[in-house]
């Protein structure tokens, strides 16, 4: 027990050393500080490093995707392209009135534009200018040439499904015939001794009183439905509902006419006809704005308000930029027509003045664009081979001799010649408002007035509320001089303007030319079918014309078309026989464009 209690003295009595302690505990702290930097703060450091490498990084595979999309994307436009497919809107300017949709009374060029989209014919003008069947699959003609036999399609329907029959033809053509309908094709007169019949269905027959090679392009009227109109009477039909909502067969159908939102003017809603026997439209609806005047057109394709717009004159050098214009000959001319039974112009002497002493390439110039030169009674490309006659050459001083001899002298220090009564050489000369015959008008006259001739113009609106220019002007052939576009047509046939029977004041001859020698050539040449004789023949009536100097041929009217990127029109590039005939692709028409993959 001693033992133990002595055991305890040998433990060291335990004390606090605070300096030892301060010393180990400041060891301690260098050594966690000096830990801390080398495992923590230091691999923060790296941490960073490696973030920025990690950004770098993206950043080089970001742009690698970048660049393979690219590439996919540009490999992708290389193999596509736009194309244009079916739908859309095509929204077309025109000038106007539209006073009604009934084809036999159609005569702006509104209306005719209508007709062609809402109505079928027998025949009508391909994109070349030729006749190509329509309602009809064949044509044969008698030996005599004066019976004219047609078959028609069997699958063409009304717009209500009703079929198309050989009665439809027949119930067309007499109210064409009638006198209580007084249409357009009554007051010209050339249906008048045309007989026709439906021998069946299918079938209808044409008898003339004589042969008349022109014949086939008559066939070419709008077909009416009788089935719709036959309860109607002929006097009652211009103001029928038919001429403001009217049931046709073409390869459009009338949706709605109305007044545009400002009131200004009409447009024609329509929409591709689900029976049209020739395939649907690509176009879904078409709309036909129709324009009081040229100025209203242009500046509603200016503003997108239409996206095409139909003869369209001088003003559209003002259009902006993308919009596309192109000229389309078409078988009309404009004449100064000489009245050549009434003042001066009795006088051949003078009308030859006039046709020498006229430069026509200075007049052609006023127009502001191109137009072909005309200077016979035939559109260019009517007449073929040798013989045609040459244009006169302009020659100034032979105009004077000519005036000379004709009894009209230029006294010392006059302007104006005057004949032995001391009477001045006066011409009127008329014309229609219009912007571009307005500048030929005065380019005429300041050329005139330079042979010492007192030139009198006079402009007239034939839209004039106050006065009827058929009535006021042209039945009384109430001028000296007409400025004037002739409607030729397809077929050289001008029988119409330049015989002295049509030299009355329901006629059409507005120089009153009479000519035994003409009258012979356009009666024969007109009644037979053998087209190289005809084409003779036509030759040796255009020298006499050119002898006799009825009027001065200017130049071939040309429809210009102008169109906006969003649509694509399919014109004829070679001519057409008039400006409604650039419907005669109608089907292909697009005004909706997407991408597509091109064909390797």
């Amino acid at each position: 027990m001693a033992d133990e209690k002595g055991s305890w003295k040998r433990f060291r009595r335990l004390g606090f050393d605070s300096k030892k302690f301060y010393r180990r505990a400041h060891k301690a702290e260098t050594t966690t500080t000096r830990h801390a930097h080398r495992f923590v703060l230091n691999k923060l450091d790296s941490l960073r490093n490696a973030k920025q490498h990690i950004i770098l990084w993206l950043v080089i595979v970001g742009v690698l995707i970048a660049a393979v999309a690219l590439q996919m994307i540009w490999y992708q436009q290389a193999y596509r392209t736009m194309a244009w497919k079916d739908g859309g809107t095509f929204a077309e300017a025109s000038i106007g009135p539209i006073d009604t949709l009934n084809p036999l009374y159609a005569s702006t060029n509104a209306e005719l534009s209508a007709s062609r989209l809402i109505f079928s014919s027998l025949y009508r003008y391909d994109d070349t200018g030729h006749l190509a069947p329509d309602l009809a699959t064949s044509m044969t003609s008698s030996k005599d040439g004066k019976q004219y036999t047609l078959q028609l399609r069997h699958d063409a329907y009304w717009g209500d499904n009703v079929k198309i029959t050989a009665d439809d033809i027949v119930f067309t053509v007499n109210l064409m015939k009638s006198p209580e309908a007084q249409s357009v094709m009554y007051r010209s007169g050339s249906w008048d001794n045309v007989g026709v019949k439906a021998l069946d269905e299918y079938t209808v027959q044409f008898t003339l009183p004589a042969p008349t090679a022109p014949f086939p392009h008559a066939l070419t009227f709008a077909v009416l439905p009788q089935h719709v109109l036959e309860d109607v009477s002929p006097s009652m039909l211009r103001q029928n509902t038919f001429s403001i909502a009217p049931v046709g067969s073409g390869p459009f159908t009338l949706k709605l006419l109305q007044l545009s939102p400002d009131r200004k003017h009409k447009i024609v809603n329509l929409s591709a006809s689900d029976h049209y026997y020739g395939g649907k439209p690509k176009l879904s609806r078409f709309e036909l704005h129709a324009y009081k005047n040229q100025d209203d057109m242009v500046r509603a394709l200016r503003t997108g308000e239409v996206n095409a717009a139909s003869d369209i004159d001088a003003s559209a050098v003002s259009l902006p930029k993308g919009i596309t214009v192109v000229d389309t000959p078409i078988n009309s001319g404009v004449y100064s027509l000489f009245n050549t039974t009434t003042g001066s112009l009795k006088d051949k002497q003078v009308r030859l003045a006039l046709q020498v002493g006229t430069d026509v390439n200075r007049v052609r110039e006023a127009i502001g664009y191109p137009v072909p030169a005309l200077y016979l009674p035939f559109v260019n490309g009517q007449l073929s081979g040798k013989g045609i006659p040459a244009p006169p050459r302009h020659n100034i001083g032979e105009a004077e001799k000519l005036l000379t001899k004709a009894g009209w002298t230029l006294p010392k220090g006059a302007q104006v010649r005057v004949n032995k009564k001391k009477q001045p050489l006066t011409l009127q000369v008329v014309t229609v408002k219009d912007s571009v015959y307005e500048k030929v008008l005065e380019r005429l006259a300041g050329q005139w007035r330079k042979l010492g001739i007192d030139v009198k113009t006079t402009v007239k609106d034939p839209e004039s509320p106050t006065e009827d220019f058929v009535q006021a002007v042209l039945q009384p052939r109430a001028y000296d001089v007409l400025l004037y576009e002739r409607v030729i047509g397809a077929d050289p046939d001008v029988y119409v303007y330049w015989h002295s029977s049509q030299a009355t004041s329901v006629g059409y001859n507005f120089s009153n030319y009479k000519s035994e020698i003409g009258d012979d050539i356009l009666s024969s040449a007109r009644s037979t079918n053998d087209t190289q004789l005809r084409n003779e023949k036509y030759k040796a009536f255009a020298r006499q014309w050119l002898k006799d100097a009825p009027a001065l041929g200017l130049y071939q009217s040309v429809m210009r078309y102008a169109y906006r990127p969003s649509v694509q029109p399919v014109l004829s590039s070679t001519g057409l026989p008039s400006s409604p005939e650039r419907f005669s692709d109608i089907l292909y028409w697009s005004a909706v464009r997407t991408p597509v993959y091109k064909t390797p």
